[in-house]
């Protein structure tokens, strides 16, 4: 009896502990740090818009052009340690429940066990970039292919990435559902907030949200295409699949629409980190 109210106990103590002010402040040092990334990004995506061609409009991109700054080097750690925040958060989150409505429930620690992997990866990829002082790691277009191609090879591999496409279609119509639905209300100390900040974060998440789902979605069509023609070429990352909007008929406003939305989600993730419920 002794032995499981000490579990009990140790269990109790470890969840105060992933839920104590180290974890908040890693989750909240996670949202800076993504925000700061798809500011940039969507700032490469405007210049592209409007003729500069010379950057990747991707997280590759965004890194090269911290790395140009005065104590760039310095940026690139930071940003990689917040990111890192962010998986131990998420992480948390899988293992002891999290904050809200079904917080503790099966799906949600999945979901959150998902996150937790999603940026562990983006993180190593930027603290790669940062030890190679800019040097390592191809852009998100190469990547894609690559992957998309050494996957083809497999048995089902068609399916596999047909299946991973529609995956991605399905996820950026759900992020853009619920952007326009403010999901976002629930995770976030509306009451600290004045009017228009409330308004301004309104503007950014639902705006932001809506972008970052379209350009999910979009980049997963490109997938399902690349498996229906058995083209790995067809597979694009995110530089080419925002450089698609502006081959549209609508031209490259298309594309200023969308990444203005990218910067607000920037912005968006700045709200996060002051005022998400960790």
């Amino acid at each position: 009896m002794n032995t499981r109210v000490m579990a009990h106990n140790g269990r109790r103590e470890a969840e105060r502990a992933a839920k104590g002010s180290v974890t908040e402040g890693a989750a909240r040092a996670g949202f800076t740090a993504r925000g700061v990334i798809y500011l940039l990004v969507g700032v490469l995506a405007l210049q592209i818009a409007f003729g500069d061609n010379g950057e990747q409009a991707d997280r590759r991109g965004a890194l090269a052009e911290i790395a140009q700054k005065p104590f760039g080097a310095v940026l690139l750690w930071a940003l990689g340690i917040g990111l890192v925040g962010m998986a131990v958060w998420r992480l948390s989150e899988a293992l002891f429940g999290s904050t809200g409505k079904d917080g503790h429930k099966a799906r949600k620690r999945l979901l959150s066990l998902l996150r937790c992997a999603f940026y562990a990866f983006v993180a190593y990829s930027v603290l790669e970039f940062a030890a190679g002082s800019g040097s390592g790691g191809g852009s998100s277009d190469e990547q894609s292919k690559d992957v998309t191609a050494e996957v083809l090879q497999w048995p089902g591999g068609q399916w596999l990435v047909a299946l991973a496409g529609i995956g991605i279609v399905v996820a950026g119509v759900w992020i853009a559902v619920q952007a326009l639905r403010r999901a976002f209300h629930d995770k976030l100390k509306l009451g600290a907030m004045s009017p228009r900040t409330r308004r301004m974060v309104d503007v950014t998440g639902v705006g932001g949200g809506t972008a970052r789902g379209v350009v999910f979605a979009a980049a997963g069509a490109f997938a399902v295409r690349a498996a229906v023609e058995y083209e790995p070429d067809k597979a694009k990352g995110l530089d080419d699949t925002l450089r698609t909007f502006a081959a549209t008929p609508v031209g490259p406003w298309l594309l200023v629409l969308v990444a203005v939305g990218i910067v607000m989600f920037g912005l968006f993730s700045f709200a996060m980190a002051r005022w998400r419920r960790v």
